[in-house]
């Protein structure tokens, strides 16, 4: 039953009315995934049953949950009804209007991943990036490689300086993993040039 309405007994007269012989219910939402009577319910029943409910909301968390909930009970040969909507799997009318369910299911399913396949596919031709950020930029990579080439700089200390881990470090200057640290004339090193005219090194 819904939490605003704390109220069984019309919900009790019409399962009784309906010739429940064994009556379980939760006093909280539908959405609610932990529904202790729920389950024990669904302890109780046993082949050639049927599980009765006063609405179909009053069951099932979602089209999908609902769709769940009754496949398990056809697979264990146990019936299903719900008096308000007046479904009975227990007839050919009934067993195909849950095939219908299932079919719509599956349907918006698709729909679904086809719509997020396509929305990914469009953001990559306008070239945004997918997934998460880096966790250093062109330039933070660039600073690393420069501190890198001094040689009283550690790895622990520039990761620390740059707020990521030494293995971060390591995926993203990756000679540092065969023991090598980068060269102050290495790509992408902002080193100082010499002067036009300069002498360069003996």
């Amino acid at each position: 039953m819904s939490t605003r309405d704390q109220r069984l007994d019309r919900q009790l007269a019409a399962l009784t009315g309906a010739g429940c012989i064994r009556i379980f219910a939760d006093k909280q939402s539908g959405k609610n995934a932990d529904r202790e009577q729920l389950a024990k319910a669904m302890d109780y029943l046993r082949p050639g049953d049927t599980l009765v409910v006063p609405s179909l909301d009053r069951l099932g968390r979602s089209l999908q949950d609902l769709i769940t909930i009754v496949a398990g009970l056809r697979r264990n040969r146990i019936g299903f009804r719900s008096l308000h909507e007046a479904l009975d799997t227990t007839t050919p009318g009934g067993r195909l209007v849950f095939h219908v369910f299932a079919a719509l299911a599956e349907f918006i399913r698709e729909l679904i991943i086809e719509g997020t396949r396509e929305g990914l596919d469009a953001a990559r031709a306008r070239g945004t990036r997918l997934g998460r950020p880096p966790a250093l930029t062109a330039d933070q990579i660039a600073h690393a490689r420069a501190m890198l080439a001094r040689s009283d700089a550690t790895i622990a200390s520039i990761a620390r300086l740059l707020g990521v881990s030494r293995a971060t470090l390591y995926k993203y200057v990756p000679e540092l993993s065969d023991g090598r640290r980068p060269q102050l004339d290495a790509p992408g090193i902002l080193a100082p040039r010499p002067e036009p005219g300069a002498a360069g090194p003996a």
